[in-house]
Parts: C-alpha cells; structure tokens; sequence
C-alpha cells in the first residue's frame, strides 16, 4: 500500500497592490524599475510578500485627472489601493475645495468596490502662502478621519522633500536615493493596508 502523501501548502496568492498617483508614482526622470512602485514591490517581496505593484502613475495628473480615469485603472481588478494624488494641485494652486471633493470621490468609488485603500496626503510648496499651506494639508486629514477605514500616511514625501541629497535638480522629483528613503518610510503603513486584504 502506498503511504499516504501529505498535501502540500497552497502558494499563497498574490497580492495586486495598485498605486494611483502622478509623477511621483510613475518615476519621473528615474531609470525603468527604479520608480517607486517597482522599490516599493521589491521590499515588500524582501520581507516575504507576495504583492505586486501596479504602477497607476501618470505624470501632471491632478486629483480631477485621477478621478476621471479611476474606472480605466480598477481594469487592473487590485485588491487594494494607494491614492496618492494632490502635489500637481498644490502646484498649481487649486482650490483644496475641489481637491477635497475629487478625492473624496475616488476615495468613496473604491469603498464601493469593498477596496482597503491607503491615502497619502501633500503639502503645498511654501511660495502658496501659509493660509493655502494650512488649508490644502487639512484637506488630507479631514478626508482621513472621516473616514476610519482608510490607511493615513501624512505627507508622501516625508523626510524626502526639501533635501537636495535626496532629490533630483529640479527639487521636486526624487532621485533614486530620495525613493529608497520614501519605502523605508512607507512600509509600516503598506503593510498596515496589505493586512486589511482579505484572504483566500
């Protein structure tokens, strides 16, 4: 009689992680696969995770831009979402009203979808002034705390804005170095979302 042979543990599937973003995301001026979704599936498969990050980025998008293609995007069918949109709405100094209301849309659209999503808020640059500063910042929060469910990552850029070490010349984009320091940062509240995936 043959032994019996145990059964072997499933592979565990693959996690689709999308990130919705603009330049930042698709790795402005950056070498292919130095971009920060590609760093960001590279650590996340250090750590053992099986995720893949689906690069949604689209360079000069703004929060509306993000909005109106958020349908085109889900095509890719994630199992959870990174929006990080605004930093072109900043720049160009829209009203954080109408920021406010393009995100609280996508952010209500993937809700919809049963999607945990991670929302990573921006600041404006300073030349807007400190009323534009402070009102375009609690644009994030105020979407954040109404709404418990999403994961809170304050400033995408944090420990990365400002420090020229860290960005290209044009002090807006980081380079390589400035990207890492971005996944360092990030990680925590990644794999905050990735646990909200359901499983199976």
């Amino acid at each position: 009689m043959l032994p019996l042979l145990a059964a072997a543990p499933a592979a565990a599937r693959e996690i689709q992680l999308m990130m919705l973003g603009d330049s930042i995301t698709a790795g402005y001026g950056l070498a292919r696969g130095q971009g920060l979704p590609a760093r960001l599936e590279a650590a996340l498969r250090e750590r053992g995770r099986q995720v893949r990050v689906i690069d949604a980025g689209v360079s000069g998008d703004t929060t509306a831009g993000g909005r109106a293609r958020l349908d085109w995007a889900l095509a890719d069918r994630p199992d959870a979402v990174i929006v990080a949109l605004g930093g072109n709405d900043g720049l160009r100094g829209i009203e954080p009203r109408a920021s406010a209301a393009n995100l609280a849309a996508i952010l209500d659209a993937l809700k919809r979808r049963n999607l945990p999503v991670m929302l990573a808020g921006m600041l404006a640059p300073p030349n807007l002034g400190a009323d534009y500063g402070r009102e375009f910042a609690a644009t994030f929060t105020a979407l954040a705390e109404a709404r418990p469910e999403v994961v809170f990552y304050p400033f995408l850029l944090d420990g990365v804005a400002g420090q020229p070490a860290l960005n290209q010349p044009d002090r807006i984009h980081p380079n390589e170095a400035g990207v890492a320091e971005l996944v360092r940062r990030m990680l925590p509240a990644v794999e905050s979302l990735l646990a909200r995936v359901p499983q199976g």
